[in-house]
Protein backbone atom coordinates (compact mmCIF):
# COMPACT_ATOMS: atom_id res chain seq x y z
CA UNK A 1 0.00 0.00 0.00
CA UNK A 2 0.97 3.63 -0.43
CA UNK A 3 -0.28 6.07 2.20
CA UNK A 4 -0.73 9.62 0.89
CA UNK A 5 -0.46 12.23 3.64
CA UNK A 6 -1.42 15.90 3.41
CA UNK A 7 1.41 18.45 3.64
CA UNK A 8 1.68 21.02 6.41
CA UNK A 9 1.80 24.80 6.26
CA UNK A 10 4.56 24.75 8.88
CA UNK A 11 7.87 23.21 7.92
CA UNK A 12 11.20 22.53 9.55
CA UNK A 13 14.04 24.84 8.54
CA UNK A 14 17.54 23.80 7.60
CA UNK A 15 18.72 20.50 6.21
CA UNK A 16 21.97 18.82 5.21
CA UNK A 17 21.10 17.71 1.69
CA UNK A 18 22.19 19.28 -1.58
CA UNK A 19 19.92 22.00 -3.05
CA UNK A 20 16.76 21.01 -4.88
CA UNK A 21 17.38 18.60 -7.74
CA UNK A 22 14.19 17.61 -9.52
CA UNK A 23 15.83 14.46 -10.86
CA UNK A 24 16.04 13.16 -7.29
CA UNK A 25 12.26 13.34 -6.80
CA UNK A 26 9.83 10.48 -7.35
CA UNK A 27 7.13 10.62 -10.04
CA UNK A 28 9.30 12.21 -12.77
CA UNK A 29 6.24 12.72 -14.98
CA UNK A 30 5.43 15.66 -12.68
CA UNK A 31 8.78 17.43 -13.16
CA UNK A 32 7.69 19.94 -15.82
CA UNK A 33 4.86 21.36 -13.70
CA UNK A 34 7.01 21.25 -10.56
CA UNK A 35 9.70 23.29 -12.29
CA UNK A 36 7.18 25.77 -13.66
CA UNK A 37 5.51 26.38 -10.29
CA UNK A 38 8.85 26.50 -8.45
CA UNK A 39 10.29 29.07 -10.86
CA UNK A 40 7.26 31.34 -10.47
CA UNK A 41 7.23 30.97 -6.70
CA UNK A 42 10.94 31.70 -6.36
CA UNK A 43 10.78 34.79 -8.57
CA UNK A 44 8.00 36.53 -6.62
CA UNK A 45 9.20 39.66 -4.79
CA UNK A 46 8.71 39.18 -1.04
CA UNK A 47 5.94 41.76 -0.68
CA UNK A 48 4.02 40.30 -3.60
CA UNK A 49 4.54 36.78 -2.28
CA UNK A 50 3.09 37.79 1.07
CA UNK A 51 -0.04 39.04 -0.67
CA UNK A 52 -0.35 36.02 -2.96
CA UNK A 53 0.21 33.57 -0.11
CA UNK A 54 -1.93 35.60 2.32
CA UNK A 55 0.84 35.88 4.91
CA UNK A 56 0.93 38.32 7.80
CA UNK A 57 3.98 40.48 8.49
CA UNK A 58 5.16 38.12 11.22
CA UNK A 59 5.41 35.41 8.55
CA UNK A 60 7.57 37.49 6.21
CA UNK A 61 10.34 34.95 6.68
CA UNK A 62 8.16 32.32 5.01
CA UNK A 63 7.91 34.44 1.86
CA UNK A 64 11.64 35.16 2.00
CA UNK A 65 12.43 31.45 2.19
CA UNK A 66 10.84 30.91 -1.22
CA UNK A 67 13.57 33.01 -2.79
CA UNK A 68 16.09 30.38 -1.74
CA UNK A 69 14.09 27.53 -3.24
CA UNK A 70 16.93 26.48 -5.55
CA UNK A 71 19.89 27.21 -3.27
CA UNK A 72 19.02 26.20 0.31
CA UNK A 73 19.69 22.74 1.80
CA UNK A 74 17.15 19.95 1.51
CA UNK A 75 15.94 17.20 3.83
CA UNK A 76 13.59 14.23 3.37
CA UNK A 77 10.04 15.43 2.75
CA UNK A 78 8.58 13.50 5.69
CA UNK A 79 10.97 15.36 8.01
CA UNK A 80 10.44 18.75 6.36
CA UNK A 81 6.73 18.79 7.14
CA UNK A 82 5.78 19.43 10.76
CA UNK A 83 2.63 19.83 12.84
CA UNK A 84 0.00 17.66 14.48
CA UNK A 85 -0.16 14.85 11.92
CA UNK A 86 3.60 14.53 11.58
CA UNK A 87 4.07 14.62 15.35
CA UNK A 88 1.70 11.66 15.64
CA UNK A 89 3.40 9.87 12.75
CA UNK A 90 6.84 10.30 14.39
CA UNK A 91 8.68 9.45 11.18
CA UNK A 92 12.20 9.46 12.71
CA UNK A 93 11.27 6.43 14.83
CA UNK A 94 9.86 4.39 11.93
CA UNK A 95 12.11 1.61 10.57
CA UNK A 96 11.08 2.41 6.97
CA UNK A 97 9.23 5.12 5.05
CA UNK A 98 8.57 2.99 1.98
CA UNK A 99 4.78 3.15 2.36
CA UNK A 100 4.61 6.90 2.92
CA UNK A 101 4.04 9.73 0.44
CA UNK A 102 2.87 13.34 0.70
CA UNK A 103 0.46 15.15 -1.61
CA UNK A 104 1.50 18.75 -2.12
CA UNK A 105 0.80 21.92 -4.12
CA UNK A 106 4.38 22.58 -5.27
CA UNK A 107 5.56 19.04 -5.96
CA UNK A 108 2.26 17.27 -6.65
CA UNK A 109 3.10 14.09 -4.79
CA UNK A 110 6.37 13.00 -3.19
CA UNK A 111 7.76 9.85 -1.64
CA UNK A 112 8.64 10.37 2.01
CA UNK A 113 12.39 10.25 1.40
CA UNK A 114 12.42 12.74 -1.50
CA UNK A 115 14.75 15.67 -0.63
CA UNK A 116 13.05 19.08 -0.63
CA UNK A 117 13.89 22.59 0.62
CA UNK A 118 11.88 24.82 2.94
CA UNK A 119 9.12 26.70 1.09
CA UNK A 120 5.62 28.11 1.50
CA UNK A 121 2.76 27.34 -0.90
CA UNK A 122 -0.68 25.97 -0.07
CA UNK A 123 -3.19 24.05 -2.14
CA UNK A 124 -5.53 27.03 -2.13
CA UNK A 125 -2.95 29.49 -3.47
CA UNK A 126 -2.95 31.08 -6.92
CA UNK A 127 0.15 31.91 -8.94
CA UNK A 128 -0.19 34.22 -11.91
CA UNK A 129 -3.95 34.06 -11.34
CA UNK A 130 -4.09 30.28 -11.76
CA UNK A 131 -5.19 27.85 -9.07
CA UNK A 132 -3.11 24.84 -8.11
CA UNK A 133 -5.97 22.62 -9.26
CA UNK A 134 -5.82 24.10 -12.76
CA UNK A 135 -2.03 23.87 -12.77
CA UNK A 136 -1.99 20.18 -11.99
CA UNK A 137 -5.00 19.15 -14.05
CA UNK A 138 -5.04 15.34 -14.26
CA UNK A 139 -1.31 14.86 -13.72
CA UNK A 140 -1.39 13.85 -10.04
CA UNK A 141 -4.30 11.49 -10.62
CA UNK A 142 -2.48 9.85 -13.52
CA UNK A 143 0.76 9.55 -11.54
CA UNK A 144 -1.00 7.85 -8.63
CA UNK A 145 -3.04 5.61 -10.91
CA UNK A 146 0.29 4.29 -12.17
CA UNK A 147 1.17 3.04 -8.68
CA UNK A 148 0.68 -0.72 -8.50
CA UNK A 149 -0.39 -0.64 -4.86
CA UNK A 150 -3.49 0.12 -2.83
CA UNK A 151 -3.69 3.89 -2.24
CA UNK A 152 -4.71 4.97 1.26
CA UNK A 153 -5.56 8.64 0.78
CA UNK A 154 -5.33 10.61 4.02
CA UNK A 155 -5.08 14.00 2.29
CA UNK A 156 -7.45 16.80 3.26
CA UNK A 157 -10.10 17.90 0.79
CA UNK A 158 -8.00 20.73 -0.66
CA UNK A 159 -5.22 18.34 -1.63
CA UNK A 160 -7.49 15.53 -2.77
CA UNK A 161 -8.93 18.01 -5.28
CA UNK A 162 -5.49 18.41 -6.83
CA UNK A 163 -5.61 14.78 -7.92
CA UNK A 164 -8.27 12.33 -6.84
CA UNK A 165 -7.63 8.60 -7.10
CA UNK A 166 -10.47 6.26 -8.01
CA UNK A 167 -10.95 3.40 -5.53
CA UNK A 168 -8.46 4.85 -3.03
CA UNK A 169 -9.25 4.05 0.59
CA UNK A 170 -10.16 7.24 2.45
CA UNK A 171 -10.74 7.78 6.16
CA UNK A 172 -13.37 9.75 8.04
CA UNK A 173 -12.73 10.43 11.74
CA UNK A 174 -15.74 10.58 14.07
CA UNK A 175 -15.91 11.01 17.83
CA UNK A 176 -18.53 9.50 20.14
CA UNK A 177 -20.34 12.18 22.15
CA UNK A 178 -21.62 11.82 25.72
CA UNK A 179 -25.12 11.06 24.45
CA UNK A 180 -23.82 8.34 22.14
CA UNK A 181 -24.16 10.41 18.96
CA UNK A 182 -21.30 10.88 16.50
CA UNK A 183 -19.55 14.04 15.42
CA UNK A 184 -16.98 14.48 12.67
CA UNK A 185 -13.63 15.31 14.23
CA UNK A 186 -12.09 18.50 12.91
CA UNK A 187 -9.49 19.80 15.36
CA UNK A 188 -7.83 16.45 16.10
CA UNK A 189 -8.48 14.91 12.68
CA UNK A 190 -4.83 15.19 11.69
CA UNK A 191 -3.66 13.67 14.96
CA UNK A 192 -5.71 10.51 14.50
CA UNK A 193 -4.77 10.20 10.84
CA UNK A 194 -1.12 10.50 11.85
CA UNK A 195 -1.55 7.67 14.35
CA UNK A 196 -3.27 5.54 11.71
CA UNK A 197 -0.56 6.25 9.14
CA UNK A 198 2.05 5.18 11.68
CA UNK A 199 0.35 1.84 12.33
CA UNK A 200 -0.04 1.19 8.61
CA UNK A 201 3.63 2.02 8.03
CA UNK A 202 4.69 -0.32 10.86
CA UNK A 203 2.46 -3.24 9.92
CA UNK A 204 4.29 -6.41 8.86
CA UNK A 205 1.26 -7.19 6.71
CA UNK A 206 0.51 -5.24 3.56
CA UNK A 207 -3.00 -4.07 2.64
CA UNK A 208 -4.82 -4.77 -0.61
CA UNK A 209 -8.32 -3.58 0.33
CA UNK A 210 -10.22 -1.34 2.73
CA UNK A 211 -10.89 -4.44 4.84
CA UNK A 212 -7.15 -5.06 5.13
CA UNK A 213 -6.55 -1.47 6.25
CA UNK A 214 -9.32 -1.83 8.83
CA UNK A 215 -7.81 -5.08 10.10
CA UNK A 216 -4.40 -3.48 10.61
CA UNK A 217 -5.97 -0.56 12.48
CA UNK A 218 -8.00 -2.89 14.70
CA UNK A 219 -4.93 -4.97 15.50
CA UNK A 220 -3.38 -1.73 16.78
CA UNK A 221 -6.37 -1.16 19.08
CA UNK A 222 -8.28 1.30 16.91
CA UNK A 223 -12.04 1.20 16.32
CA UNK A 224 -12.75 1.19 12.60
CA UNK A 225 -15.97 0.68 10.66
CA UNK A 226 -15.77 -0.68 7.14
CA UNK A 227 -17.55 1.02 4.23
CA UNK A 228 -20.88 -0.02 2.82
CA UNK A 229 -21.39 -1.29 -0.74
CA UNK A 230 -19.90 0.98 -3.39
CA UNK A 231 -17.77 2.95 -0.93
CA UNK A 232 -14.12 2.76 0.09
CA UNK A 233 -14.30 5.22 3.00
CA UNK A 234 -13.43 3.82 6.42
CA UNK A 235 -14.70 5.46 9.60
CA UNK A 236 -12.20 5.76 12.44
CA UNK A 237 -14.20 6.09 15.66
CA UNK A 238 -12.56 7.83 18.61
CA UNK A 239 -13.73 8.77 22.07
CA UNK A 240 -14.13 12.40 23.03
Amino acid sequence: MLIILPPSETKAHGGTGQPLDFSQLSFPQLHATRQEIAAELQSLPVDEAMEVLKLSEKLRGEAESNQGLFTTPTMPAVLRYTGVLFDALDAPSLPTWDRLAIGDALFGVLRASDPIPHYRLSGGSKLDGRTMKSRWGKQITQALEGVDELIVDLRSGTYQQLGRVKDAVTVRVESVQDDGSRKVVSHFNKHYKGLLARELALSPADAYSAADVAAIARAAGMTVEEPGPGSSELTLVVKR
